[in-house]
This record gives structure tokens, sequence and C-alpha cells, in this order.
């Protein structure tokens, strides 16, 4: 299912779409420069990315350097939960990711962007109004709506690495593999 959702819509991230940078950088860039959709996250989500990115060999200063673009660029993003809310939210597969459902929940959220799809059933969201997208379709819906501003996106992605649209897309490849043919298709 390609994601419908409008410009106003809030989005939860998870940490295992903000940690590649190819892929945060992607979709930071349309939150911040086009505002296509409100990013929403929590602590806990943050504390996730932190340590992948250690994982990823990203150094201290690397990783604050990150968390401190995102909070500066996003400073209403991180929502603190309440505890009784994290403690009423239905059970789903990983337990570990309770947290992201109470952000969607909390921020009345229409949707969670995550790999982990299995993760986040239906059966758990629908009560919520919650959808569930991988970050592939996230990016098809948003491309399907606002095609210049995305290939603009990408274009500034580019350029701030020293690199070319199809290298941005190269990267992007392994984990957006529809959204690469998508995004490679158009001109401009």
């Amino acid at each position: 299912m390609v994601c419908s959702l409008n410009s106003e819509a809030s989005v939860v991230l998870d940490a295992c779409v903000l940690a590649p940078m190819p892929l945060c950088d992607t979709l930071l860039r349309c939150a911040e420069e086009y505002a296509l959709f409100r990013p929403l996250w929590s602590a806990e989500t943050l504390v996730e990315v932190r340590r992948d990115l250690k994982k990823f060999g990203c150094s201290a200063s690397q990783i604050e350097r990150r968390m401190e673009f995102m909070q500066n660029a996003f400073p209403e993003a991180c929502i603190h939960l309440s505890a009784i809310l994290l403690e009423a939210v239905p059970e789903i597969p990983d337990s570990g990711d309770r947290h992201v459902v109470a952000v969607a929940i909390q921020a009345k959220a229409q949707a969670i962007v995550t790999f982990n799809l299995r993760h986040f059933p239906r059966v758990a969201l629908e009560p919520f109004g919650i959808t569930v997208y991988s970050p592939d379709k996230f990016l098809m819906g948003l491309f399907g709506r606002n095609p210049d501003e995305i290939v603009n996106v990408l274009d500034q992605q580019a350029k701030a690495i020293g690199q070319s649209r199809e290298s941005v897309l190269e990267r992007l490849k392994a984990g957006l593999p529809e959204f690469v043919v998508l995004a490679s298709e158009r001109q401009g």
C-alpha cells in the first residue's frame, strides 16, 4: 500500500529509518525543506538511533552532531511519553517498540514509518487510526503527490555530499527499491 497522507500528517519515524544516513537525510529533508509531513519520535527512539550509529562505526562527535541537528531542526518532534500511556499500549510482537506506538497515539499521528512492519500489526493500530508504512511505500506516496519537491530533495542531498542524484539513489536502492525506480525515471 502506497502512502496517501497529506502534508499535514504527523508521522512517527522508527529508529530503523532514522539511523541509516541516506534514508534519514531524505526523510528529514522532505519534512524540513518542504514540510511534506510532520516527523515525530520518542526519547527512546533517539537512544536506539545513538546505539545504531555507534554500531555503524560513527564517532561520538558524529553521533552528537546528528542528534543536535535533529533536535534543532525539529524541536517539537520528540514526544515525551506518559508512563501510564506506555503501559496501556496494546501488545505488539516486539514489546521494545511499544514506545513507537505510544508516540503515535499520544501525538495523534496518522502513520508510523518503519522497516519492521511485522512489529506493528494492523489490528493493534487500526483503533487509533494509525497506518504503518515501509519507508519505500511512504516515499513513493510523497513522490506521487510532490514529484518536483522530492527531486529537489534528492538534488540538495547530492549537492551536500558532492555527489550526483544517481549516486544518492544508488545509496538508497537497497532499502527503497520501488522509490528509487520511480525517482530514477524522473528527469529534472
